[in-house]
This record gives structure tokens, C-alpha cells and sequence, in this order.
């Protein structure tokens, strides 16, 4: 376990000028519940408010030992293309004020703990009570929620963070609250606030913290004027101004329907994608010139896959909410959304399948990208994943490539360096994430220039025209374009 020594309560204290006077403000301590991809980013962006304000901990299982020692080393455990992570860094090393441990002790001394832990969704598992296809459990986020009641001080602001079902915080987080503190013998004397993070890892990464539209609520007013004066020091609200709504559970659901809508329009493209290749005509085109009306502006285009952590699983959290919580009807074109985009990369598979038609087994295929998102190293739930594994399967030759992500924790294995990867002789190359990097450093031209004909396969319609024009030994097959 990372036990952390405390200078005594004060040690810390800051001051500011007050005219000729000076007076002794004692920092808040902020403790971050979970240092993964959004409470890592958090922790610093809180370490580093304009007007240094807290003393910030983050918390972490023992498991996540590696995590721990990298972030106490100065090392953030994300790779990201964000230079003001470590702006954030240096600023935090400045002041002295985050540290990381995994002694769940530190939250009696917490003032604020934002709570970033992930509550799974597992598909593939029957629901014992339910007619579906996936399984949801909150003993895990009920067990981390135990963790801070059993200790915390009277009057803390609890701020949830996570994707949870609607109803949690109410059903879930208030009522351990209450347990705990009546084993205690305290009054039930807490806030418990909700407000949804909206981080992108890549170029972004703190500001999608710091420079962005906040939603929030509290079980109560006092709850809530808690989080909005929390929020109103770590984000530029007169830039993005927070939206307060009614309660909880509202703002809960704000965050599953939000990414369900998105859900669904990938779900909902993609059946035209195949009606596209299908009919000869170029999806993308097509696209481009709906966008010209405002209203439709946010209309998909063809993929992959979906991946990442939040559309992949935030349409059942909320069909799963309506049943388990509410005892109300499961939401079936949420759920149908995410079968299809889970199906997503079968259909990449199918044209490789379709062209390769003597067989694929020992074909040398390059895939180009791995991670879910251009210009990230996150590989979470990436739809790369299930078509390297059913490639594989096929006895493929595979390698890998990609900028972000040098070794691939999910199958252990590393990727090849810019210049391995110019050297192969492949049948096939796939564009599995479409980096900038492979444009503007001209990697992908040097691939094409240098081997032999070969198939391109393109699900995002990133490869321009010229470029196809200027390499005509190739063969290429875009996805969503049945005139290519």
C-alpha cells in the first residue's frame, strides 16, 4: 500500500496580500477517487487552479501500483499529445500539492472528493432478471462509495463524476451515505453532487476539463451550490457557463442520452453505408452536402467502429436504469444502436474477406492505427480489436503501427517503428484509426510508393482522391463508397 505522510493540518496554508496585512487562508484538500483516464487529468487540473486553492490526492487501488509511482514521479500515466498536461505537471510540482496513494485513509481528510471510477457494463452475460444480453453490477462503485463514507468528515462535498445509471447517486450513493454515518453515530450531515465529465484524450485533453460546458446537480440546493462554487475554481465558467438542473437524476441522464444520441447516429449510418457501397454511390459526398443545412450538421459519417468507454456502454447503463431503478421499460433502439456498432468492424472484415476471395490465411497485412480515436493513444474498447482478433484467428500475418500506443496492453504486444513499417511486403494494409501523422509525415505515402499492388482498405474515407490517383498499382476499397 502507498501510505502518505502529512505535514501537520496548516503546513500547507497559503497567503495572500490582504493590504498592508497579511492572512493565513488554509488550503482544501480535493481527493480524486480513481487516477484512470479522466481522474488522472482531473487531479491536475484541480492541482493547478489559478488561484492555488487545494491540496489535491489521488486514489488509486493497490493493483494500480504503476499508475501510482508514475504520477509520483512526474509522469503521467496517459500518453497524450496535450502539451499542457505537462504544463499542469510543472505547476503542480511548483506548488507541491498532488500526490498519489492508494491508502483509502486519505479521505478523512478530504474537504472534496471527486469521484472518477469506471462501473462496467458486461455484454456478453445474460441478465439473470432481464431479457438482455449484457449485465450491469454497482457492488464494485458501491464498495469504492463505502470506502469514503466509512471514513470522510461531516459536511463533505462528494462529487460524482463517473457515468453511472440514472438514479444513483439518489438510490445508491445518499443511501451508503446514511448507512455509514449512522454506524458512526453522525448526523447525516453530507452533500452529494453529480456533474459528468466530458474528457477527450488527444490534443484537447485538459481542456475538455478546464475549457468546457459543465452540467450539475446536487440532492439538494445546499449540495448543489457546493458543486457550482467547487466547479466555478477549476473551470473557465465565464467562457462555459454551468447548466444546473433539477436533480440527480436528471443529470445523470443528461450524460447516457447525450452519448446515446450519438450511439444511434453511428448506428443508424451504417445500414446506409451498405446501401451506399451497394448502389455505387459515394456516401461521403452525400454526407457533405446534407451538412450544408444546419439543422443536420451533425449527421455521421462511415467507420469502423465505435469505441472508447462511453458510447460502447452508456446506452444499456441507461435502458438498464429504466429496469433495475425505475422499474419502467428497457429502452430497445438504445440497446439495438450498440449491438450495431459492436457489429461495426465485421463489416470491414467482410470486404477484406470479399476481396481476398482464394483465401486470406498467410496474407502480410498491416493495420495503421490501433488506438479508438485519431490523434490518441487510447485503446479502450477500440473497434481495431475485434478485427485483429478475427483476422488472426484466419492465420493472418499481421503487424501493427501506430504513433500513439508503442505496446498494446490488451494483447501485450508491441508495435512497429516507422521505419519497420516501410520495410514490409504486404498484401493488404488496413487504416484502423486515421492519425493525422499518417498524412501530414507522409508515412502512408511512402508505404504505397514502396511496396508492391496491393489493397487498401479504408473505413473512414481518409484517403483523398489525389492520393489514390497518384499510386494507381493499388487497389482501394472505402467504406460507405460503392463507386470506388
Amino acid at each position: 500500500m502507498h501510505i502518505l505522510q502529512f505535514l501537520p493540518a496548516g503546513e500547507h496554508a497559503q497567503k495572500h496580500e490582504t493590504g498592508s496585512h497579511n492572512s493565513i487562508v488554509k488550503k482544501k484538500t480535493v481527493v480524486i477517487q480513481g487516477l484512470g483516464f479522466v481522474g488522472a487529468a482531473m487531479a491536475l487540473v484541480v492541482a493547478s487552479n489559478p488561484n492555488d486553492l487545494y491540496d489535491v490526492i489521488g486514489v488509486d487501488l493497490p493493483s494500480n501500483a504503476g499508475v501510482i509511482d508514475k504520477l509520483n514521479a512526474g509522469e503521467f500515466p496517459v500518453r497524450s499529445s496535450d502539451p499542457k498536461v505537462s504544463e499542469c505537471f510543472e505547476v503542480a510540482r511548483r506548488r507541491n500539492n498532488f500526490r498519489a496513494t492508494s491508502d483509502q485513509g486519505v479521505y478523512a481528510r478530504a474537504d472534496v472528493v471527486v469521484v472518477d471510477i469506471n462501473l462496467d457494463v458486461h455484454k456478453g452475460v445474460r441478465d439473470e432478471h432481464l431479457d438482455t444480453s449484457y449485465s450491469v453490477t454497482l457492488d464494485p462503485f458501491r464498495d469504492a462509495i463505502r470506502s469514503i463514507a466509512a471514513v470522510c468528515k461531516q459536511d463533505v462535498l462528494v462529487l460524482v463524476e463517473s457515468t453511472v445509471p440514472p438514479g444513483t447517486c439518489k438510490k445508491l450513493v445518499k443511501p451508503v451515505f446514511e448507512e455509514e454515518f449512522r454506524k458512526r453515530n453522525l448526523p447525516c450531515e453530507f452533500m452529494i453532487g453529480h456533474s459528468y465529465e466530458r474528457v477527450m484524450p488527444g490534443p484537447g485533453y485538459i481542456d475538455s476539463i478546464r475549457n468546457f460546458y459543465r452540467v450539475y446537480s446536487g440532492i439538494d440546493e445546499k449540495s448543489a451550490d457546493a458543486v457550482e462554487a467547487f466547479l466555478k475554481t477549476i473551470i473557465s465558467t465565464d467562457e462555459y457557463p454551468l447548466t444546473r438542473l433539477g436533480n440527480t437524476t436528471a443529470s445523470e441522464m443528461a450524460k447516457v442520452l447525450e452519448n446515446s444520441f450519438r450511439a444511434m447516429n453511428i448506428a443508424f449510418i451504417q445500414e446506409w453505408t451498405e446501401f451506399a457501397e451497394t448502389a455505387d454511390v459515394n456516401l461521403f459526398e452525400i454526407i457533405d452536402a446534407i451538412r450544408m443545412r444546419p439543422t443536420h450538421r451533425n449527421i455521421m459519417k462511415p467507420g469502423l467502429g465505435v469505441g472508447g468507454y462511453c458510447l460502447t456502454k452508456d446506452p444499456l447503463l441507461a435502458s438498464w436504469s429504466s429496469q433495475h431503478l425505475f422499474g419502467a421499460k428497457r429502452l430497445p433502439q438504445s440497446e439495438r444502436a450498440v449491438e450495431i456498432n459492436d457489429q461495426m468492424p465485421g463489416h470491414t472484415l467482410g470486404l477484406i474477406l470479399q476481396h481476398f476471395r482464394e483465401g486470406i490465411a498467410d496474407k502480410n497485412i498491416l493495420i495503421l492505427g490501433i488506438s479508438y480515436l485519431p490523434n490518441v493513444g487510447d485503446t479502450r474498447s477500440t473497434p481495431v480489436d475485434p478485427l485483429f482478433a478475427a483476422l488472426r484467428d484466419r492465420q493472418v500475418r499481421l503487424a501493427l503501427h501506430d504513433p500513439y500506443v508503442p505496446f498494446w496492453e490488451e494483447y501485450q504486444l508491441e508495435t512497429c517503428s516507422d521505419e519497420e513499417t516501410q520495410t514490409g511486403d504486404y498484401d493488404a494494409v488496413i487504416l484502423g484509426t486515421a492519425h493525422k501523422t499518417y498524412f501530414d509525415d507522409s508515412l502512408l505515402h511512402k508505404i504505397l510508393n514502396a511496396n508492391k499492388p496491393m489493397a487498401l482498405f479504408d473505413p473512414h474515407g481518409s484517403v483523398s482522391d489525389p492520393i489514390r490517383a497518384g499510386f494507381p498499382q493499388h487497389s482501394y476499397i472505402v467504406t460507405g463508397r460503392g463507386d470506388v
